[in-house]
């Protein structure tokens, strides 16, 4: 994905309340009438929070994809642009109709046309829909004949949206590409963006299933092997190092190999299954017993598997190696505990 060639065509804006709390929704009649370099002052912060294109999502429905709301929408704007603005008061309609709960806070939706956008080898078109909510304070300064005047205002950062998605028309017959930005992050307004208005789903790629597979390996050796296992700190950052090792170390995924290699005991293996099909079922995915590695993934995910064991406030100890190097015991002449690490040579 390459958007720095892109170009921002139209922009619509509209109103959008929480119908759940009686606000209302004010449609625009038309797109804005934008210079070309306040398009370009806009292009820029509209897209820089889409950079990472392999966690791609895509519209789906129980029944059929004629059935989902903005798939629709979109499918007819990239059919005809002549429809943008149309469509955009039915994707606004839509998002006005979804909100029923209480948290989710209203504010201006923008739908956005770009044409020349790099994706997937091709350049194509594609649609932004952003939520913004929070307003910020602006200072206006003017100056003149040596004269100040100061004028406080109220904005948006174009730069701050707190919702967002950008929908590319490749892969149409599954549901598009879609990439999705939200700064709740997680709770009722993440689910809201992502689930109830979009109706997306996480697209079942190598990035998607390495990714899946090793935030459950975290979550397994972080949560519950420690206490059914008893496991100590640096035995837990052992099984941490081992699965990423065991993903940087191949380029296609074996579950049998891979629990057979990192948690070697038969009743690890069988909680860790366990845990794995409790995951799955929970946040309903399925998780395949062999697939591709991606190595994007596994270095974003390296970063989050803490090789760190950290004592009071005095000294943070890395573990890269062999957990049998460092022996830990408990000095009842000072009252403390301690770690032993044994070593060939230090630098």
């Amino acid at each position: 994905m390459d958007l720095s060639d892109s170009s921002l065509v139209k922009v619509s804006v509209h109103f959008v309340g929480n119908k759940g709390n009686g606000d209302e929704i004010t449609l625009s009649k038309a797109p804005l009438d934008l210079k070309e370099k306040d398009k370009a002052i806009l292009k820029g912060p509209f897209l820089s929070r889409f950079s990472d294109e392999l966690n791609k999502y895509a519209f789906h429905h129980l029944n059929s994809l004629d059935y989902n709301e903005v798939y629709n929408f979109c499918l007819q704007i990239f059919a005809d642009t002549e429809t943008f603005h149309v469509n955009s008061v039915n994707i606004a309609k839509h998002l006005y109709e979804s909100i029923m709960h209480p948290k989710i806070k209203p504010g201006e939706l923008y739908i956005c046309l770009y044409e020349n956008c790099l994706f997937n080898d091709a350049y194509v078109e594609a649609i932004g829909i952003y939520k913004t909510e929070t307003r910020s304070n602006f200072l206006d300064l003017s100056i003149e004949e040596s004269e100040f005047s100061l004028v406080v205002r109220e904005g948006v950062e174009v730069s701050k949206f707190d919702k967002g998605c950008i929908i590319f028309p490749t892969n149409s017959e599954n549901g598009f590409d879609v990439l999705i930005a939200d700064n709740a992050g997680k709770g009722d307004e993440a689910v809201f963006w992502r689930d109830t208005f979009l109706a997306v789903l996480p697209q079942a790629n190598e990035y998607f299933q390495t990714n899946q597979f090793l935030t459950l390996t975290k979550q397994f050796i972080a949560k519950q092997a420690p206490e059914e296992f008893n496991l100590s700190k640096t035995e837990q950052i052992d099984l941490l190092n081992k699965s990423v090792e065991y993903f940087r170390g191949n380029e296609a995924f074996d579950k049998d190999k891979f629990e057979n290699e990192v948690f070697f005991e038969k009743d690890i293996i069988k909680s860790f299954r366990e845990f794995g099909d409790n995951y799955a079922e929970s946040n309903d995915l399925e998780i395949p017993e062999k697939f591709g590695i991606s190595t994007q993934a596994v270095k974003k995910q390296a970063r989050v598997f803490k090789s760190v064991l950290k004592l009071d406030s005095n000294f943070h100890v890395y573990i890269h190696g062999d957990k049998d190097l460092i022996e830990k015991g408990y000095d009842e002449g000072l009252g403390k505990s301690f770690y032993k690490i044994y070593f060939d040579e230090e630098s």
